[in-house]
């Protein structure tokens, strides 16, 4: 790479953790970290959201997704509008009864703090084996610019990562996110305008249509089949319903808003910006397909990246491959901040009674650091996965989204429901989606671990909400009517 470009990555990193430190003010309360001071503005909250849950999965993805297929996949971005609306109508209101400092408080009030305990567990394991893999899918373009093995890119980013993250909290990493938004977009737009140049000019996507690479829409049924239109409404909409509703990740962007209202305005607005990013960068990969950016040989997620570096304008390309690198970086702290969130006040404050505030505060520095340990280690697991790295994060997600929206479900709408009974329906659904999602992810698994192979991922949440709904309705019937207090 140009030294042009590696003086622009190295001076963005250090303007990034300078501006997010110099904006994340001094942290006094537990509060002030991991929710800051619940006052942040609505669309800062809204970019952070959006930064968050897709970052570099799909700026480096989502264009080899379309690379080597064609637009189905924004049939997705339709369901997490959709499961977005729901949450913002149905949950949302629920959460700013009273003040909460994790999605999980509402658990505790509906059946008790055991089934807190175990949904925020549920928690912790998702989001660790999916930020996993968000570690995992930055380390691929830092090994094409600097030609470091994957392990030492893996270590390299969270060690940056942990930097100001330890220091500012939520504050920091939102007003960060808000940054890495508009930089890893503007290098969308160049890399379009420059494919689009080498292609020929916009007629060469005369030729994309003409090849079925512009196709958007596929209305047949079918569980096999990755991208329909159905599979994409509905799993979609669960997936989002799951993820934007009951994954203390997003939930906790939004309980930091100044009130209900900020806080829907921000995840219904995030709902529409996103439906706009995936077709930015989907027509993104189309244009490279165009220009022949797709060499024989190459993961599809390399395609963008190694255009970039390959064929963007020097300074162009550095700051391009430095917003990939801290969009990613700014969704990593997000999830190991809401880790140590879900850790501080779920586990280590009720069940050690410790509740002073600059103790809370101490704890909840030490267990960022420990989390983000955690999560290098097991990216460094995923290094020789092959399939793309968006769709590998979304079915490791899958995994335990089904029970932690069933759970919810079964509070709302299941008055019957008892804290042992979604005790055991999560336990069920979990123990059930893990041979399917973990046997499609993990490579050489023997194919009696491995159940439904044919199942797209996007029916893996539709299909844990299902059996974690089933089993606790079933749970309930079997136990006598009882007019026992909720949380027995």
């Amino acid at each position: 790479m140009r030294p042009i470009d590696v003086a622009v990555i190295f001076a963005y990193f250090a303007a990034v953790i300078v501006f997010g430190l110099l904006l994340a003010g001094r942290q006094r309360h537990p509060s002030d970290y991991f929710l800051g001071a619940r006052g942040l503005p609505w669309w800062a909250l809204m970019f952070s959201v959006v930064a968050t849950e897709t970052s570099a999965l799909t700026v480096i993805s989502v264009p080899g997704l379309a690379s080597r297929g064609d637009l189905t996949f924004l049939q997705i971005a339709f369901g997490y509008l959709l499961g977005r609306i729901g949450v913002a109508a149905l949950l949302l209101p629920g959460y700013f009864e009273g003040t909460q400092d994790t999605a999980y408080q509402r658990l505790e009030h509906r059946f008790g703090p055991v089934a807190r305990r175990t949904a925020s567990g549920v928690f912790l394991l998702t989001r660790a084996l999916a930020d996993c893999v968000r570690i995992f899918a930055t380390a691929i373009p830092l090994a094409i610019i600097t030609h470091w093995s994957l392990p030492l890119g893996i270590v390299a980013i969270g060690f940056v990562t942990l930097v100001y993250t330890w220091v500012g909290g939520l504050r920091a990493v939102v007003w960060v996110d808000v940054i890495q938004l508009g930089v890893y977009l503007l290098g969308g737009i160049a890399t379009l305008i420059v494919a689009t140049h080498l292609a020929g000019g916009v007629g060469a996507f005369g030729r994309a249509w003409d090849a079925g690479k512009l196709t958007a829409f596929d209305f047949s049924w079918s569980l096999t089949k990755t991208y329909t239109f159905w599979g994409g409404l509905i799993g979609g909409a669960l997936l989002a319903a799951a993820s934007h509703g009951t994954d203390h990740l997003i939930v906790q962007r939004l309980l930091a808003a100044r009130n209900l209202k900020d806080a829907q305005r921000a995840l219904i607005g995030s709902g529409v910006f996103i439906i706009l990013q995936f077709a930015l960068f989907l027509v993104v990969g189309t244009s490279l397909w165009l220009a022949g950016a797709d060499q024989a040989g190459m993961r599809s997620d390399a395609i963008y990246p190694t255009f970039i570096v390959t064929h963007l304008p020097g300074g162009i390309a550095g700051l391009a491959v430095g917003g990939i690198l801290a969009a990613a970086m700014s969704s990593h702290a997000s999830a190991v901040n809401s880790l140590a969130s879900a850790s501080t006040h779920d586990f280590y404050a009720p069940l050690t009674g410790r509740e002073e505030p600059t103790h809370l505060l101490r704890v909840g520095r030490w267990l960022t650091l420990v989390w983000t340990t955690i999560l290098v280690a097991g990216a460094i697991t995923f290094r020789d996965q092959n399939t793309p790295v968006v769709q590998l994060a979304l079915s490791v997600a899958s995994l335990t989204y089904g029970s932690l929206l069933g759970t919810y479900i079964l509070g709302g709408a299941w008055p019957r429901a008892r804290q042992i009974d979604v005790i055991i329906a999560i336990v069920a659904s979990v123990l059930l989606m893990a041979p399917v999602v973990l046997g499609a992810v993990i490579p050489h698994v023997p194919p009696r671990w491995h159940w439904l192979p044919g199942l797209a991922w996007p029916w893996y949440v539709p299909l844990g909400t299902a059996v974690t709904v089933l089993v606790g309705m079933i749970s309930s019937l079997l136990r006598p009517s009882s007019r026992q207090p909720t949380g027995t």
